[in-house]
């Protein structure tokens, strides 16, 4: 399991402009994409909670992170808790990068060819 760079107090107590620059920093000597999403994520939570100066914290490490680096199971999942950072065109082109229509249609392939193979006979059914 990583080493966690903050302490849950550390994140919730330290002020704006600190955990700029330590997460920016991590990031720089990490690259661990995975982790820094995370991170600002908990950011987030913190606007969330009432803390008004963390709206859009960090937008440019975010941008940079989704559009410029590839692809990671984390950006999937955290996807939609980043959609004010982007235009609505860099939003689409997002979700078009994160999830390609390619494994949507093969995957919806693979489920009416079954719906299908359910009713056709043994020898007539799709592969």
């Amino acid at each position: 399991m990583p080493k966690q760079p903050f302490t849950p107090q550390q994140i919730f107590n330290l002020k704006l402009e600190t955990l700029k620059q330590r997460i920016s920093d991590f990031y720089q000597e990490t690259q661990d994409s995975t982790m820094t999403l995370k991170l600002i994520l908990s950011l987030r939570v913190r606007y969330q909670l009432g803390a008004e100066e963390f709206a859009l914290v960090l937008k440019d490490l975010v941008r940079q992170l989704f559009l410029h680096t590839k692809a990671t199971r984390t950006m999937k999942r955290y996807f939609y808790y980043f959609a004010e950072y982007f235009e609505d065109v860099e939003w689409a082109k997002l979700g078009v990068k994160l999830f390609p229509v390619r494994k949507f249609v093969e995957k919806a392939k693979s489920v009416l060819g079954a719906q299908i193979a359910r009713f056709l006979p043994a020898k007539a059914a799709v592969p």
